[in-house]
């Protein structure tokens, strides 16, 4: 377990009590109010731009003079086309209905009626990498489901959440007569702030966890030693089958789709290839690696078959390469050797595509589309605070501002 600071304790618990406060008028907020914020945060963040590209190129400098990877730096960097990327996201989100926060379940006897009520559980805790673009996410989200929130950044990002906190987020919430308060971010870098984080259940009783999978995992054990509940997205990792009845433009096509960004969970990490074709397509997937500039690791393998290469710094622009015998062997591999985030099948078979789909049990399955579509944006039209691929009811997949909510049942007169 780490040893946390008092100094560092401290400020955590500043934030903890901060948003604690604050989250019983967030929670009581008008939808008018909730909406107006994201608004106010989209119109903010537009002109707040050159500020906020100006902090996140001190941050992209600093981390890339620290040896930080081409890929985290493509996940730390702002641009001003990613800038107006979120702001379209709240605009989005601002228009987005609100569920019932009350709904009819049935009548019982004696005259009752029972109902199923949503409340918001108060305060949310977020731990994530750092990618300034996961803050406007992370805190949209929890403004629409009325909780409030205590953030905590890696600390390459840490200048440019800032910025974000300060000039959109908190002004955008007073700007409708909301406490500011309600969203707090983690003044330090000190990676002990994320144990303290995970380790106060009166005040942050649910901590969404993002990152790499060892360290994710061991907050989530953390965090369980503290009775506080968790939503990881430990791993990640792409799965691409190609069929022997695939179109082999399409399925090169689809390869180079799944490989436009290699620092993100859901890009080609296993490309499995039918071995009746594997002679044949092998080169041709070598030579389009090649020009993009991303290696491919052949049997045998030295490491396991589902390494996720996008948490591998030295090694990120990689693509491992594995023939399989049928669609069945491809699901069976992608379910054992894998995250199961996501996985796709290419194929004209229409049969072959669904005894694929059917055998696979991972997040998300497709067919003759990119692992990159399992995004919450991408999906569902609204951002998301992570991917969760826990085999256990509740949120999986991308998860979204409907699925911060607690259940309540309520039962008065009919």
């Amino acid at each position: 377990m780490t040893v946390v600071s008092e100094s560092v304790f401290a400020d955590v618990s500043a934030c903890a009590l901060a948003a604690y406060r604050a989250a019983p008028a967030l929670a009581a907020a008008p939808d008018s109010a909730i909406d107006g914020a994201l608004s106010a945060m989209a119109v903010r963040l537009r002109a707040s731009a050159p500020a906020l590209l100006e902090a996140n190129q001190a941050d992209v400098a600093a981390a890339s003079a620290s040896g930080m990877s081409a890929g985290l730096l493509d996940r730390l960097r702002l641009s001003p086309e990613r800038v107006e990327t979120m702001a379209s996201a709240l605009d989005l989100l601002a228009t987005t209905p609100h569920p019932p926060r009350s709904a009819v379940v049935r009548d019982l006897p004696g005259g009752l009626r029972l109902f199923e009520r949503r409340r918001p559980v108060g305060v949310i805790g977020a731990n994530y990498e750092a990618r300034p673009n996961v803050t406007i996410d992370v805190a949209s989200q929890l403004v629409k489901s009325r909780n409030a929130g205590v953030l905590r950044t890696g600390g390459a990002a840490l200048g440019s959440a800032t910025a974000l906190v300060r000039s959109v987020i908190a002004p955008a919430l007073a700007d409708v007569s909301l406490d500011p308060a309600a969203i707090q971010l983690v003044p330090t870098p000190d990676h002990a702030a994320a144990s303290a984080l995970v380790s106060q259940p009166a005040h942050i009783p649910l901590v969404i966890l993002r990152g790499s999978g060892e360290t994710t995992r061991s907050l989530g054990q953390e965090a369980a030693s503290h009775g506080v509940r968790t939503l990881a997205h430990a791993d990640g990792g792409g799965v691409l089958y190609i069929d022997v009845e695939a179109d082999l433009p399409f399925a090169l096509d689809l390869v180079r789709q799944s490989v436009d960004r290699l620092g993100v969970c859901n890009r080609l990490n296993l490309l499995l290839i039918h071995s009746a074709v594997y002679e044949s397509v092998l080169p041709q997937v070598e030579a389009l690696l090649g020009q993009l500039r991303i290696a491919v690791s052949l049997p045998p393998h030295d490491h396991p078959i589902g390494y996720e290469w996008a948490l591998d710094a030295d090694r990120e622009a990689t693509v491992t390469v594995l023939p399989v015998s049928s669609a069945a062997q491809a699901a069976e591999v992608a379910n054992i050797e894998t995250s199961g985030l996501a996985a796709c099948i290419t194929t004209t078979s229409q049969a072959t595509a669904a005894l694929f789909m059917d055998a696979y049990t991972g997040t998300g399955v497709f067919w003759n589309a990119t692992t990159r579509l399992l995004d919450g944006f991408k999906l569902l039209a609204v951002p998301e605070t992570g991917i969760n691929i826990d085999k256990v009811p509740g949120p999986r997949g991308p998860v979204t501002y409907p699925d911060l909510c607690l259940r309540q049942y309520a039962i008065v007169p009919a």
